[in-house]
């Protein structure tokens, strides 16, 4: 017979064992893989609702833009934040790139017909998310040099373009190396109201107003069709930086500071729900 001491205190040596502690474990288990599609359904919406009222990532598919968008001849695939609050609060002014939808003069020759498998199409919705470009390239990127109510001509005897007789200054303008640093002349056009005469920055190598709609009238940008104002190079990590927005024309101040602050305040705050969602994930998969 072993007498028992029931004022006997385990040491800490001797093996003991919590019943309580394996359906704790359990539950919190459980309680992740509950809470795991809410999530992922929750952070899915934010991004959606992001994309359509706040701003996108987009991918420049061309090197119309260099050296401002790309960074290197016959390279691609920056991916650009375009902010779609801007141009809410005010109009596209000289200076901005813009992202915007192709008019059908400019879309003929770019349009592809996209496939009719829901799965295809479900796998190209989501590289939208992330900035891969759709199949009919129907959304282009340009600087807008003169809008409505201006005279738009190249060139004067420096081959610069010229607006309303004034000579602009364009230091994003682009040539290609090895190629004659002379931009194509073309006729006086005078932009109607609600339109955007537009050039790409790699002046020589650019489809823009114009060459598209065989120009003229045909090449302008309607002021409705544009999605919004390119902001920052997200990707690659080693291109991040802001995009320039010099007015060439150095005749306007650009839009209120309070205007050019929306877009940024809102982002950021659009953004903590899905840093919370993320570090809360981060934290379940952990345990």
């Amino acid at each position: 017979m072993v007498d028992v001491d029931p004022e006997h205190t385990p040491s800490s040596d001797e093996p003991t064992s919590d019943a309580s502690d394996e359906p704790s474990k359990k539950k919190k288990k459980g309680n992740f893989w509950k809470e795991l599609p809410v999530l992922i359904l929750v952070a899915l919406g934010l991004a959606i609702g992001i994309q359509i009222f706040l701003g996108r990532v987009y991918m420049i598919p061309s090197e119309s833009m260099e050296t401002t968008l790309h960074g290197c001849t016959d390279c691609y695939g920056d991916r650009v934040l375009v902010d779609k609050v801007t141009y809410r609060f005010s109009e596209p002014e000289p200076g901005d790139v813009i992202v915007f939808r192709g008019p059908p003069a400019w879309q003929n020759d770019f349009l592809i017909e996209e496939s009719g498998n829901p799965i295809s199409q479900g796998l190209s919705w989501l590289g939208s998310l992330i900035g891969l470009p759709s199949a009919n390239e129907e959304d282009f990127v340009k600087r807008v040099v003169a809008v409505g109510g201006q005279t738009v001509k190249c060139c004067d005897d420096q081959n610069r373009v010229l607006v309303d007789g004034k000579a602009l200054d364009e230091p994003y303008k682009h040539f290609d190396e090895g190629t004659e640093a002379v931009q194509e002349s073309f006729e006086e056009i005078k932009v109607p109201e609600g339109k955007l005469f537009v050039l790409g920055d790699n002046r020589n190598h650019s489809c823009d107003s114009r060459c598209q709609g065989q120009g003229g009238l045909n090449g302008l940008v309607p002021v409705d069709n544009v999605i919004g104002k390119a902001r920052v190079i997200v990707l690659p990590p080693s291109r991040w930086q802001g995009v320039s927005d010099h007015n060439p024309q150095v005749v306007s101040m650009g839009a209120p500071g309070w205007q050019d602050a929306v877009p940024m305040g809102v982002g950021i705050v659009a953004a903590w729900p899905l840093l919370l969602l993320g570090r809360r994930l981060r934290d379940r998969t952990r345990r």
